[in-house]
């Protein structure tokens, strides 16, 4: 024994004395592996690599990111994070020569290809293994549950994947793991219950975005020493809470964006360690239990959009070191307390979209450490009170509640607010130039759609500055004169859209706005704008405005130029007269141009067509433009043109074949004059044919076979003179009325471009007329996707093609005012989605399939004025329909007609003698009109109920069915398909 302690002695007074610990192998082997190595000249330039103090004269225990044994000299930690390594890691080595390392760190660094076998199997004494970012990938080797000393590993944010087996082995061999950092691993193929089998010694636990699927085993939670659980960004697990035996270590659990459900046991009171708590887009329900208040760590609360409900937890505000408390969609309800004085650090306080009501304390605007405060969607109601002592809030978001009453004065003295939305509420008074510039910071003011609220019109003499005022919005208040106060401040986006001003905007109210690039002055009573504000305006939204005279040609005729940026101008729905001034063509970043529904005249520019390549949109319709369409377009951009209701004449431009981005042509109710245009076949992405009203003659001709109009959706050919019979080719190409409707894009697919392409979506609305007959509808709201071929009142003849029927995804077919004889196809009972069917008025004979009964969605039947016999089939849909739909069909009986069938046999009696009538040929049209929105990253047709306008008059027959029948099944179907949708 005494021997045995002599020679520890001896070796480490050795060991001491020595003036060289690193072992000449171990050197060796580091140099060499040095020498292997490769590293990025970019990251080189911001830091030195820890082997650049490798070099044979200096002790290799003495080099940057080398460790050590004090005893013997081995070489046990590395680390080498951070150290511009790159290339791979081959299995030969020599770094694996090092068999006694304990520690290895080459995180930060960019490697590539596999981790080596070898690094598992002559490692096996390692404790610490941290491969974070280090650029590795595939599969994660099965040595490494070999690995048994490991306490601590991290492979996090690499594109590395542990398959089923690896990790199973890993979590029964690796008994003293106690952090295990996974973020960012695949690990799909892995099964979660293997986590139950997990090391009792686990303290942290990290596996978000891992792809992980399944039912989370709940009895994870319940590790005694267990003290973060980071489960983030796995949108297909799913689990439960247990309800008891929560781990009280816990620090930190953070299960954003998964799938658990369930609710929140009571035991969490119990967590008096925890600092973090991230519930966010779960599926949690039930009552958040009122057990906050021992828990003083807590800084992090965020329990945002799951469903929650019943009470706001009071004891969440006396939480001494909270700075976020998110408990944002869900449906709480409640108020909140009157007396707050306990959340000190407070930073964020995010209520939104719930149900909580009661008024809005006026301690929030006190509180010390706050910077956002959202209670927005709520039910807030009451008036706002003074306050003393405000705080350094930076944003208050009170919209989309009942808040009434003046805005406090002493929310004007909150130095540090850069964002105040008070939108959709009920406030009211004036807003006085004054008082918006003490708020120096403020970036962003939101007012809209409160009614009574109104902005000061004066500046008392003096002019005010606004140094950071970008955004205004004052949408539905009660404005009555533009705010030229702030032409000198650096607004950029002003909405005073339906308002009440009125009268003009002089030549000096324009001047100044240096940074206006988007003003909103629609559904106003001006008459005039003598000079369009600003030098970088981009967006000029007039529609719907007073607006008079030929105001085009007064801009275009004003020095300096008019804004070389703007992209959009509105000016629908006034009073404008006079012709499109050609110096337009000179605005080449046009991306919509809407002067629809005036009084302009003249001819349509030729340059209109090719001298914008951003062009998108061109809505000029009904107004009184005549002439031939420009045959000059060269556009490859163009989505819309719609010139319908105008008085233009000749033939159809071929130029149009080089719109190969068109998706809507609308040149209803016109003059034109030409055959079908069938080579309008070219266009791939032609989604929205409108010919009606014009006189295209001729066949549609079987040479058709060779087109392809794949992407149409709304076809309307009705009131011209076009003949023959209906070619099947013709019906065989149209696919997308067979295939199911395509949704729409994602909004944040949308917004992620710039503002001009936003405005597009949020606010502009193309629409597109479909003439049917008897009613007058008018939608005005994108909701669901419309399929719709109206053929009525031409001069077809024949039989009507089958290969309709084949049109699975048709919700309007009108064939009506024709000739079309033969029996109605029994294939029409294949269109699912039909919703309206008019064939009346045409020569059909023979009996009505009995299985057009299984169209469920036939809200709207019309068979009259026909030659149909036999008995109506009953059931389903045709038990709604009355006897308006069968009516001139002598043929015809059993319900709802008169007429009873005869049980001895049916007879068919021969149609009768026409008669004379008053109201002969007499027809009510009705417009839909169906707003397209989208087309710049996919169109989508939309559908809403708006409102329905019947003009009464003569005939008293025609009058009386409206308004009796079809109006009726018209406004509940839609309302029915908009509550479907």
């Amino acid at each position: 024994m005494v021997t045995r302690v002599l020679i520890q002695i001896f070796v480490l007074f050795l060991a001491c004395s020595s003036t060289h610990l690193c072992l000449s192998d171990q050197r060796a082997s580091l140099l060499e592996f040095k020498n292997t190595l490769s590293f990025n000249d970019y990251c080189m330039q911001f830091t030195s690599p820890q082997t650049n103090s490798w070099n044979e004269t200096a002790d290799c225990c003495s080099w940057e990111g080398v460790s050590c044994d004090k005893l013997t000299g081995h070489v046990i930690a590395i680390d080498l994070s951070g150290g511009c390594l790159q290339g791979s890691l081959h299995a030969n080595s020599t770094l694996f020569q090092l068999r006694q390392l304990q520690q290895l760190n080459f995180a930060y660094n960019d490697f590539n290809g596999s981790i080596p076998s070898p690094l598992f199997n002559h490692f096996v004494s390692l404790t610490y293994l941290n491969l974070s970012r280090s650029g590795f990938s595939g599969l994660i080797p099965h040595e490494i549950s070999l690995l048994s000393s490991l306490v601590s590993l991290d492979l996090s944010y690499s594109s590395l994947t542990f398959d089923a087996t690896g990790f199973d082995r890993l979590s029964q061999n690796l008994t003293k793991l106690r952090n295990l950092v996974l973020e960012y691993t695949d690990m799909s193929g892995v099964s979660v219950a293997t986590f139950s089998n997990l090391s009792s010694s686990m303290e942290t636990l990290s596996l978000g975005t891992c792809q992980l699927h399944g039912e989370f085993p709940s009895e994870v939670f319940s590790l005694p020493y267990l003290k973060h659980v980071e489960l983030a960004w796995n949108e297909n697990l799913t689990g439960y809470l247990p309800k008891t035996n929560l781990s009280p270590s816990l620090v930190s659990l953070d299960l954003y964006y998964c799938r658990f459900k369930g609710s929140i046991p009571s035991s969490f009171g119990n967590l008096t360690q925890i600092t973090l708590l991230d519930f966010t887009q779960n599926d949690f329900q039930g009552e958040i239990p009122d057990v906050f208040e021992n828990l003083d760590k807590l800084t992090i609360l965020k329990f945002g959009s799951n469903n929650f409900s019943g009470q706001v937890p009071t004891t969440v505000f006396n939480l001494t070191q909270v700075t976020q408390i998110d408990l944002s969609h869900n449906r709480l309800e409640g108020t909140l307390p009157n007396h707050v004085t306990r959340l000190q650090f407070l930073q964020y306080l995010t209520l939104s979209n719930n149900l909580i009501g009661g008024g809005v304390p006026v301690w929030l605007f006190s509180l010390p450490s706050l910077i956002t405060i959202d209670l927005s969607y709520n039910k807030f109601i009451g008036s706002i009170g003074q306050f003393q002592k405000p705080n350094s809030v930076m944003v208050i978001d009170l919209s989309f509640n009942d808040i009434q009453g003046p805005i406090p004065s002493s929310l004007f003295d909150i130095k540090n607010l850069s964002s105040l939305l008070l939108s959709s509420n009920n406030f009211s008074g004036i807003i006085e130039s004054s008082m918006l510039s003490k708020l120096e910071n403020l970036y962003d003011l939101q007012l809209s759609n409160n009614g009574l609220v109104s902005l000061s019109s004066s500046n008392d003499g003096v002019n005010y500055s606004f140094p950071q005022l970008t955004r205004v919005l004052f949408s539905s208040c009660s404005v009555r004169k533009f705010p030229s106060f702030f032409r000198t401040s650096k607004v950029e986006v002003l909405d005073l859209s339906n308002n009440k001003i009125s009268g003009g905007i002089s030549k000096l109210e324009a001047e100044g706005w240096e940074g206006l690039n988007m003003l909103n002055l629609s559904n106003n009573f001006l008459t005039s704008m003598e000079q369009i504000p600003g030098k970088y305006l981009q967006i000029l939204d007039l529609h719907s405005n007073l607006l008079q005279w030929p105001i085009l040609s007064t801009w275009f005729n004003l020095p300096p130029p008019n804004p070389p940026y703007m992209s959009l101008l509105l000016i629908s729905e006034n009073k404008l007269t006079g012709n499109i001034p050609s110096l337009i063509c000179n605005w080449t970043s046009l991306v919509v141009l809407d002067l629809s529904k005036n009084n302009m005249s003249g001819t349509i520019p030729e340059c209109l067509g090719n001298y914008s390549y951003g062009l998108q949109f061109i809505n000029l319709q009904v107004n009184n433009f005549h002439g031939k369409i420009p045959d000059s377009f060269t556009n490859n951009m163009l989505k819309n043109l719609l010139l319908n209701d105008n008085q233009l004449e000749g033939s159809l431009p071929r130029s149009l074949a080089n719109c190969t981005s068109l998706e809507v042509l609308n040149l209803g109710n016109n003059n034109l004059t030409d055959t079908f245009p069938h080579w309008l076949a070219s266009l791939p992405s032609l989604q929205v044919l409108i010919l009606r009203s014009n006189r295209f003659h001729g066949s549609i001709s079987n040479s058709l076979a060779s087109s392809n109009f794949s992407a149409l959706q709304i076809i309307d050919f009705s009131q011209n003179e076009l003949s023959g019979p209906l070619s099947a080719n013709f019906f065989r190409n149209l696919r997308a009325m067979k295939d199911a409707p395509k949704e729409k894009l994602p909004g944040s697919y949308l917004f992620k471009t710039d503002a001009r392409v936003r405005y597009v979506y949020q606010y502009y609305q193309s629409p597109v007329n479909v003439t049917m007959k008897r009613l007058e509808l008018e939608f005005l709201k994108n909701l669901a996707i419309l399929t719709a071929m109206d053929f009525s009142n031409n001069l077809f003849t024949g039989q009507i093609p089958k290969e309709l029927g084949d049109l699975f995804s048709l919700q309007v077919l009108n064939l009506s005012h024709n000739s079309f004889a033969g029996p109605i196809p029994l294939s029409f009972a294949n269109i699912v989605a039909l919703e309206l069917l008019d064939l009346s008025s045409n020569k059909l004979s023979g009996r009505i399939p009995s299985k057009l009964t299984n169209l469920t969605f036939l809200a709207v039947l019309d068979l009259s004025k026909n030659e149909l016999v036999g008995p109506i089939p009953n059931g389903k849909q045709f038990s709604t329909f009355d006897n308006v739909s069968y009516s001139d069909n002598l043929g015809l009986c059993g319900m709802p007609l008169s007429r009873q069938c005869s049980t001895l046999g049916e007879r068919t009696p021969a149609p009768p003698a026409p008669m004379v009538r008053e109201d002969e040929g007499f027809v009510i049209p009705f417009i839909w009109e169906v707003v397209m929105m989208g087309y710049g990253c996919g169109t989508v047709l939309g559908l809403s109920f708006g409102y329905i306008v019947f003009t009464t008059g003569k005939p008293w027959w025609i009058v009386r069915i409206v308004e009796r029948d079809l109006q009726t099944k018209f406004t509940k179907w839609v309302k029915n398909r908009t509550h479907s949708k």
